[in-house]
């Protein structure tokens, strides 16, 4: 099965994205990694409850439509249906998502990205200068991150600008100008605060990352 963070960014934007946040990070010490993730959880319970409800739902049509009224014709149809559509929820995103609260979503997009910051040593940067463009294309959620020594002069909500931006070219299908605007923006706002040093050297590398979520 094809990975959608990998067709979400082909190779090619990829590089043209990374040769967006080298030359952003010629105008400033921070440094901007970008993470695109399938999902950032495989969500269990969504194919359980999912499968459970619609296997009910199906098992009642078939036993009406055939005129059983037996129990056990009504539990060969649930395990059935059950097993099939379980499977069908667990690898169509599309119909997973309809069983999985919007909150959920938020909360482990939230908690995933925490976890790739750290994970990714992005705290780490001797200054402390560090942001992570984390997008999650299941929850179609964007979460941005910075460092405490960027959080200590920059306002945070000016981040939601930033979610801005890639969310609004995600849905109009330019996600590549989107990240290279969002990574721009990223750059300017670190700039005015953590200039390029004399000495500054890439901490942490411009590739964009695929990673797997939790």
């Amino acid at each position: 099965m094809s990975d959608p963070a990998e067709k979400f960014l082909t190779a090619v934007e990829r590089s043209q994205i990374e040769a967006r946040i080298a030359e952003a990070e010629r105008r400033t010490s921070g440094e901007i990694v970008v993470m695109v993730v399938p999902s950032s959880y495989h969500y269990p319970l969504a194919s359980m409850i999912g499968s459970s409800l619609l296997a009910v739902l199906l098992g009642m049509a078939v036993a009406r439509v055939a005129g059983q009224d037996s129990m056990w014709f009504f539990l060969e149809i649930f395990g059935l249906s059950f097993i099939v559509l379980h499977e069908l929820i667990k690898r169509v995103n599309t119909l997973k998502r309809l069983f999985v609260k919007a909150s959920d979503m938020k909360e482990e997009v939230e908690e995933a990205a925490i976890q790739s910051f750290y994970h990714r040593n992005i705290n780490l940067t001797v200054d402390h200068t560090g942001i992570l463009i984390y997008i999650s294309l299941f929850e179609r959620h964007v979460r941005v991150i910075a460092d405490q020594g960027i959080n200590a002069k920059v306002d945070r909500d000016v981040w939601q600008e930033i979610v801005g931006i890639i969310v609004r070219g995600i849905k109009s299908k330019g996600q590549v100008a989107a990240i290279g605007a969002a990574v721009d923006r990223c750059a300017a706002i670190l700039a005015a605060h953590f200039p390029l040093k004399p000495d500054d050297r890439n901490e942490l590398g411009n590739e964009v990352i695929i990673g797997r979520g939790r």
